[in-house]
């Protein structure tokens, strides 16, 4: 591409700026759309927006399909192709409202993003994602060693996040000081705490069962009385490294200093979900989980909307159509007790073999 236009990066900043501190977007969202901008550019070898003709957006469909992802070496997912169409989309459709583009771009113009129905279904397809059990969860904390400062954070990290269903980023900067243990819960103060779109709320242990909870609070004493920790100090704080007893650089105990990202959580996860023998499921995997527990407890109607809310959705549809999936396993289970029930009782028609496999998987369910 030649050189950048310098019209279309005032115009590109003005953009950013607004979705920013308009919009509200984050910075990593708005970095995504940058991009996204860019490789438009790419497209259309750096011409002026202003220049827009629906051959354009063609074009970049067409350069959107033909490219590979660097990392995996394959065609770019449709629902990435789709992303960064609307995402260019939405820029069009802001520049036409802008002064020294109205008479250039219209509305209409910017159709020429979409993608076809079929490509749109596609992209926007729900596909099954496993989902740890909690028995798998339990299973996990159980196997983890404890014996140092390091393995005791991080059996009462994976115990914590079931406990609570944090998303990764606002437990890796949670104060201690934020835990209230006589009241079971965590206050996400959003001054403090990285919570998703900054919202401050209060998350109350959710009854998972097991050891859990008893792990976190032995962990939250250890701070306290062991390493004479202070409220603002992490709760979960990051490896300090040095010269170890072997004379070697490595891991040497626990630091005063918060992790500055998420990747550490997602790290011990996949370390202790291998030890344990089981596939790396990633952290936010358990707000699933937790949702699978909330429908095994058979929850009235004012209790999973506490449930919902403690999840920090504001409208339970979020919790049922995101979190809420039923796997298909435990379809083929919901289903067969339903047809046992309606046959008990009457003259079944059904073969004994259909009626033998139904019973057993009932006698297997996990409740």
């Amino acid at each position: 591409m030649k050189k950048a236009h310098p019209k279309n990066e005032r115009i590109k900043r003005k953009y950013l700026q607004w979705l920013e501190t308009a919009k509200g977007m984050t910075p990593a969202t708005a970095d995504q759309v940058a991009g996204a901008i860019s490789a438009f550019e790419k497209s259309t070898n750096g011409k002026d927006f202003a220049a827009f003709h629906i051959e354009q957006p063609q074009k970049f469909q067409r350069d959107l399909k033909a490219a590979i992802n660097a990392k995996t070496g394959k065609p770019l997912a449709k629902s990435t192709i789709r992303s960064r169409l609307m995402a260019v989309k939405a820029f069009f459709k802001w520049l036409a409202d802008q002064q020294g583009y109205k008479s250039r771009i219209s509305h209409s113009d910017c159709e020429y993003f979409n993608v076809t129905a079929n490509d749109r279904r596609i992209a926007t397809a729900r596909r099954e994602r496993p989902v740890p059990s909690v028995e798998q969860l339990h299973h996990v904390i159980a196997a983890a060693p404890h014996e140092t400062a390091i393995q005791k954070r991080d059996r009462a990290l994976i115990a914590f996040t079931l406990l609570t269903g944090m998303r990764d980023a606002a437990i890796a900067s949670l104060p201690l000081g934020k835990v209230n243990l006589e009241r079971r819960e965590v206050f996400q103060d959003a001054r403090l705490v990285k919570t998703k779109n900054a919202k401050t709320m209060t998350t109350y242990f959710f009854p998972v069962g097991g050891e859990a909870e008893a792990i976190f609070i032995d962990w939250v004493r250890f701070l306290r009385d062991e390493l004479l920790f202070a409220d603002a100090d992490p709760l979960f704080p990051k490896t300090e490294t040095g010269v170890n007893e072997a004379g070697f650089l490595g891991p040497i105990g626990l630091s005063r200093l918060y992790w500055r990202s998420a990747d550490a959580i997602r790290r011990i996860f996949r370390e202790r979900f291998e030890a344990a023998g089981l596939p790396y499921f990633h952290p936010h995997s358990l707000r699933h989980t937790l949702m699978q527990v909330a429908f095994r407890k058979n929850l009235d109607p004012e209790a999973l909307k506490a449930w919902s809310q403690n999840l920090a959705h504001e409208n339970l549809a979020t919790s049922l159509n995101s979190y809420g999936k039923i796997q298909d396993q435990r379809t083929a289970e919901i289903m067969a007790g339903l047809a046992l029930a309606d046959v008990e009782g009457a003259s079944s028609r059904l073969p004994p073999e259909v009626l033998e496999w139904m019973a057993k998987e009932l006698s297997q369910r996990k409740i």
